[in-house]
């Protein structure tokens, strides 16, 4: 079973910057699309970016468009969310998603099959 693997959460100051990783030790996702979704005490669950197999299509929730940029590197089999220009809104537990569709860029939870644990982004000063 393909089991994501989230890395790089931690606690930033406001306008700072992290970048998340997201593995799947034993397989390869080359091709599969993978999403960032994330999720706020008190939230429901919200998508903010995909790429497609290929990483030459993205997709991103308009609350992180201009700060948030999501890239894959095969030769790592990592795909990354650098998050820029970070705000307590920002905060939250972020989960790595893949979907067997390889070209799906849409941000909604039934579109992807395969669900890392999560790692923890808090923003705070």
């Amino acid at each position: 079973q393909l089991q994501p693997v989230e890395s790089g959460g931690g606690l930033v100051q406001p306008g700072g910057s992290l970048r998340l990783s997201c593995t799947a030790p034993g397989f390869t996702l080359d091709w599969f699309a993978v999403a960032w979704f994330r999720q706020a005490p008190g939230r429901e669950r919200e998508g903010v970016a995909s790429i497609g197999f290929d990483g030459g299509a993205t997709n991103y929730a308009d609350s992180v468009r201009e700060r948030f940029a999501i890239s894959r590197d095969k030769a790592k089999n990592t795909v990354y969310l650098q998050m820029d220009s970070l705000q307590p809104l920002d905060s939250g537990i972020y989960y790595c998603a893949v979907s067997a569709k390889a070209m799906t860029l849409i941000l909604k939870e039934d579109q992807f099959d395969y669900w890392g644990q999560g790692t923890q982004v808090t923003v705070s000063s």
